[in-house]
């Protein structure tokens, strides 16, 4: 495991490293550009759009705006703003969550170009459901089958990664910890409660996202709220801590063993993205599903992941760890939240983060699940659906035992390798989405409630 662990280490620093961070910054900086600071102008058509004004039940698709957000969030909104965001302070220091705020901001963009050239070249089926995302925008709007193929070979794989065997693993952990669950109790027993959902598809996994996102999210923020707000005159040293080293190296202190800029740049953006996943495309797989006809429309809706995901979650976690000087423990991962919420609420912390990650990766599973079939289906056919399905939920217990840094790894590698064919597709087809943006907003919308 070892070497193969070394390996994975050798492949992430080309595919998860300095290129992908600067392509992904500078896909985010282009678009922002050309489609005029978007996620800033319509940011708050966004937010009425999931108010169900403009719904129409009549319209193709299988499920509302709110419930295609909250599938897309129930991806994203996971360990990735607890275990992921401690992990890159643990590495970068608390600079590098404000390249988790660059990469948030550019994300919104990221990822509203994504949901609309998802939405406007998906395909419907005769049942009525719909399937979308990078490789059908790759393959009908570029011409590009070979990379469409690419992409979905690579979001099979990831799913298994970023969408499965690291939420094991983070859940399993904690729990082991704190209540002496042994891991591949915690691993199979989540592996069945996944399993009695994902088996309904998308409708069942939007119902049950759009019931679990607002709750857990509300319980976590509390919590984090409920320990800034104790220790509140210690945010602006937090905020000057942040400010202070994104151009300057971070010095070892205590368990902290330093970090140089480019260290903490790359973690921070790489941890970035796996928390919000804007620029893999991911989330263009259920925002393809929505019950509407306006690609623009869903693109504004998808834009809002990003800002509730890393501007806000993260953001909370991370000034929690940074407050009660946790960051300089020596501890990673999710122990390390754990850990700081505990300092800032004692005894009753580290049950927030637990039963928080637990919700956490729950939510985040089962819509991977989907991204993963529907890579699945499109490379070969919907006979090999149900089969995936069952092979995502046997590898729940096995990502719940194996180490942490292998299975971190193997997900920084298999995000990469989707990010690059989907960064392709949104800046090759910006042309088009210039074009829908410019004919959306030159009709007058009129909500329908």
């Amino acid at each position: 495991m070892e070497k193969i662990s070394a390996q994975l280490e050798l492949v992430q620093s080309y595919v998860g490293g300095l290129p992908l961070v600067v392509v992904l910054l500078a896909t985010g900086i282009f678009l922002t550009i050309r489609y005029r600071f978007i996620q800033i102008k319509r940011f708050r058509h966004g937010l009425d759009l999931i108010s169900g004004k403009y719904d129409d039940p009549k319209e193709a698709g299988d499920i509302t705006h709110f419930q295609a957000l909250s599938a897309a969030l129930s991806a994203t909104i996971g360990t990735g703003n607890i275990a992921g965001v401690a992990t890159a302070i643990a590495a970068g220091g608390p600079a590098a969550i404000f390249w988790y705020w660059v990469t948030g901001i550019l994300g919104m963009v990221n990822k509203f170009a994504s949901a609309m050239l998802g939405l406007r070249y998906r395909v419907l089926h005769e049942d009525g459901s719909a399937s979308g995302g990078p490789m059908y925008y790759l393959a009908r709007g570029m011409g590009l089958k070979w990379l469409g193929f690419l992409f979905a070979l690579f979001g099979a794989i990831a799913s298994f990664g970023i969408g499965d065997m690291v939420q094991a693993n983070s859940v399993a952990k904690p729990l082991e910890e704190n209540l002496g669950v042994p891991t591949y109790i915690t691993g199979g027993v989540i592996g069945v409660l996944v399993a009695l959902v994902i088996i309904g598809g998308i409708r069942r996994i939007g119902k049950v996202a759009s019931r679990i996102v607002p709750f857990m999210c509300a319980c976590y923020v509390a919590g984090a709220l409920i320990i800034l707000i104790l220790n509140i005159d210690k945010i602006p040293q937090a905020f000057g801590l942040i400010f202070k080293h994104v151009f300057t190296p971070t010095a070892a202190a205590g368990g902290f063993v330093g970090a140089t800029v480019a260290q903490t740049m790359r973690f921070g953006v790489v941890r970035g993205l796996f928390s919000n996943e804007a620029g893999l495309g991911s989330a263009s797989i259920a925002h393809s599903a929505a019950k509407t006809r306006e690609p623009v429309r869903e693109g504004l809706v998808a834009m809002l992941g990003p800002f509730f995901d890393t501007l806000i979650i993260c953001t909370m976690t991370a000034l929690v760890i940074i407050i009660t000087g946790s960051w300089t423990s020596g501890l990673t991962s999710s122990p390390l939240s754990s850990y700081a919420f505990d300092l800032g609420l004692p005894g009753i912390g580290k049950w927030i983060v637990t039963f928080g990650l637990v919700f956490f990766a729950f939510s985040t599973m089962i819509s991977w699940s989907y991204y993963g079939d529907r890579c699945t289906e499109y490379i070969l056919g919907s006979k090999a659906v149900m089969p995936y399905r069952w092979i995502f939920v046997l590898c729940i217990p096995l990502g719940a035992i194996v180490k942490i840094d292998f299975v971190w790894r193997l997900s920084d590698i298999t995000n990469g390798l989707m990010a690059f064919p989907n960064l392709i597709g949104i800046v090759g087809l910006s042309g088009v989405g210039a074009k829908l943006i410019k004919d959306y907003f030159s009709r007058e919308q009129k909500p329908l409630r």
